[in-house]
Order: structure tokens, then C-alpha cells, then sequence
């Protein structure tokens, strides 16, 4: 809001003023970050005995010992790839807002990128939306409302976009060790914590709840949903086959971003006297990445269909804008009146 805000009442702007405004959001998010970051640090007092280890837990009685864990930000890091994330926002929104102005040059663009774009945005957030009813309706059904608020809150964003992605027929590839538990859903858990790498998709998935067939469903409902949404705000002009072209492109590039963001590694590990290390019975690893290629080929062929799908139902529906031609018989009716 603060960046189109400004320029709702032009049709055309020029680079060097996009990037003026972009460069004022782009100072007090900065000043916002850095807050963030220096405030966000904690340490936590650590019960022995949560950990299971009976010996641990005696040499925390006999010694007194209270053992501390905590997290600091890296301030650097945060603030770096923070901005980066609000320049990607920022030229998201000029691609997604249909009244947002555009150097002239790129003007012969925005009639297949913007409703492409758009329909992608309300997918991904269409998603998020569905992620957080769900995980309000366990909590509210199934109990474990800490553990439940838990993934919520960590890794909302990358388990739906995880979930599009398997939807659509893709495979990650990952592993899970170490005693702790990690904030992501039972069935994962279960798939991601063997001796080798394990497989992510809807096959393995269902071998532990026959319920992830639905994410089938799900995706084909959303996604020919949001090809409807692109067509509708396309020109009448642009035919079916078009539609599906856009929305390939448009989905590849989404998937494209997911596998790129979504991956996750991380090992972690606890010594107390020495006793336990990143090496020891207290480590842990974590990893998740996607089979990309496959990703994206899966991608394109589902943008393809259901974005001919989408542009046939859309004819169905009137366009905004859309006048009626001199051989309609509204027309005609106009006439002989």
C-alpha cells in the first residue's frame, strides 16, 4: 500500500521513480528489521529430565545444574535477505495490481503477466488461508494445541507450499534424526525419520494416511480455480490455448519458487559435561529438497490443462470490461430501438 499508494493515479511511471519510492519503503523497513533483529533474542532454562536420559538427569540433580538454551539473530544476514524479500514483494505487487503503473517499455507485457501473476498470488495465499483453518480445526478437535500453534506459527508457508507442490505429483527428498521433535505434521515425521534418505510424495505419504490423496483433489480444485481467475481478467481476445500457455509459464515459475525457498537443512546437537555432542545420541539433522526438474515438468503439464480448462469456462463468464460487438444481438436490439 505504501509503494502503489502513491502512483494509483498514473498510467505510466519511470524507473528512476519506482525506484525512488521503493528506496523510502525500503529505508524504514530496514530501521524496522534491524529492531527486530536486535530484539530478537531469548534464552530458555532447560530441564535434564524432558530429555529422557535418566543418567543426565541425575548428574543435573547432584551438580545443580540448570542448563541454559537460547537463539540470537544474525544481523547482517537478516537485514540483507530481508530487504531482498521486500523487493521481491514490491515487484510482485507491480506485476499483481492491475492499476499499478509500468515504465512504457514493459506496457506490452501486462495483459499476459498480470492476470498470470495474480492468479498465482491468490493460489499461494488461497493455500496459506486453507493451512490455517485446518490447523485451527485440529487444535480445536484433536488436542495439542502447543504443538499444533507450534507448526503453525514455524512453518505454516512451507508445509502448504510443500503441500501444492506433492499435490501436483512432486518429490522431495529428505531425513529426519536425532531425539527431538520437530514442529511439522505426525505423517512427515514418520516419513522423514529412516536410516537413508527418504522419498515425499503422495505414495509414501499415503502409505502412513490414505487421507494425503486428497491434496489431488485440493490442488485440481485450486488450480483450475485460479486459471478461471487469470482468464477473467485477461482480455475476451485471448483464447483458450493462450490461457494455457500463460498458466504453465505462470505455475512452472511458482513451483520454481517453492523448491528454491522451501528447502530446508539444518543439524543441531546438545553437550551437558560433555556428555552428548553434534556427533552423539543428542544431534540431530534435517534436510528436505525437491526433485526440480520433475517439479517443473509436472508443473508445466498441469498449467497447460488446467488453464485451457479455465480459459472454456471463463468464455461462459462475462469479462469486466468486455462491450458487446456490432453482431451481438444485444446490439442489434440497441439498434432497432
Amino acid at each position: 500500500a505504501g509503494f502503489l499508494r502513491p502512483l494509483r493515479h498514473r498510467a505510466v511511471a519511470g524507473g528512476g521513480e519506482l525506484a525512488g519510492w521503493a528506496g523510502r519503503i525500503a529505508g524504514l523497513w530496514v530501521l524496522a528489521m534491524l529492531a527486530l533483529s536486535f530484539g530478537a533474542r531469548q534464552t530458555f532454562t532447560l530441564s535434564l529430565g524432558d530429555l529422557g536420559e535418566d543418567a543426565l538427569g541425575d548428574l543435573g540433580d547432584l551438580f545443580g545444574i540448570e542448563p541454559k538454551v537460547g537463539f540470537t539473530t544474525d544481523v547482517a544476514p537478516s537485514v540483507v535477505f530481508g530487504t531482498l524479500w521486500l523487493l521481491g514483494v514490491l515487484a510482485l505487487a507491480l506485476l499483481v495490481a492491475r492499476g499499478a503503473p509500468l515504465p512504457a517499455r514493459l506496457l506490452r507485457f501486462q495483459e499476459s503477466v498480470r492476470p498470470a501473476a495474480y492468479a498465482m498470488v491468490v493460489l499461494l495465499l488461497a493455500y496459506v488461508v486453507l493451512g490455517v483453518v485446518i490447523g485451527l480445526v485440529v487444535a480445536a478437535t484433536r488436542g495439542h494445541v502447543a504443538e499444533t500453534f507450534a507448526v503453525l506459527l514455524l512453518g505454516l508457508p512451507n508445509l502448504v507450499w510443500l503441500a501444492l507442490t506433492i499435490g501436483l505429483g512432486a518429490t522431495w527428498n529428505g531425513r529426519v534424526e536425532g531425539p527431538f521433535g520437530l514442529p511439522m505434521p505426525h505423517v512427515l515425521d514418520e516419513v522423514l525419520r529412516g536410516r537413508d534418505v527418504s522419498e515425499v510424495n503422495l505414495r509414501t505419504l499415503a502409505e502412513q494416511d490414505g487421507r494425503v490423496w486428497w491434496l489431488l483433489v485440493v490442488d485440481a480444485v485450486l488450480l483450475l480455480a485460479a486459471a478461471v481467475v487469470m482468464a477473467r481478467r485477461s482480455p475476451a481476445r485471448v483464447r483458450p490455448w493462450q490461457h494455457a500457455l500463460h498458466m504453465a509459464v505462470a505455475l512452472a515459475l511458482t513451483v520454481l519458487m517453492i523448491c528454491l525457498v522451501g528447502r530446508i537443512s539444518a543439524r543441531y546437537g546438545l553437550s551437558i559435561l560433555g556428555i552428548g555432542d553434534l556427533g552423539g545420541g543428542l544431534a540431530g539433522d534435517l534436510f528436505l529438497r525437491p526433485e526440480i526438474w520433475g517439479a517443473l515438468g509436472l508443473a508445466l503439464l498441469w498449467g497447460l490443462v488446467t488453464g485451457f480448462l479455465g480459459g472454456l469456462l471463463a468464455r461462459r463468464l462475462r469479462h469486466r470490461g468486455e462491450v458487446p460487438s456490432a453482431t451481438a444481438p444485444g446490439a442489434r436490439r440497441a439498434e432497432d430501438g
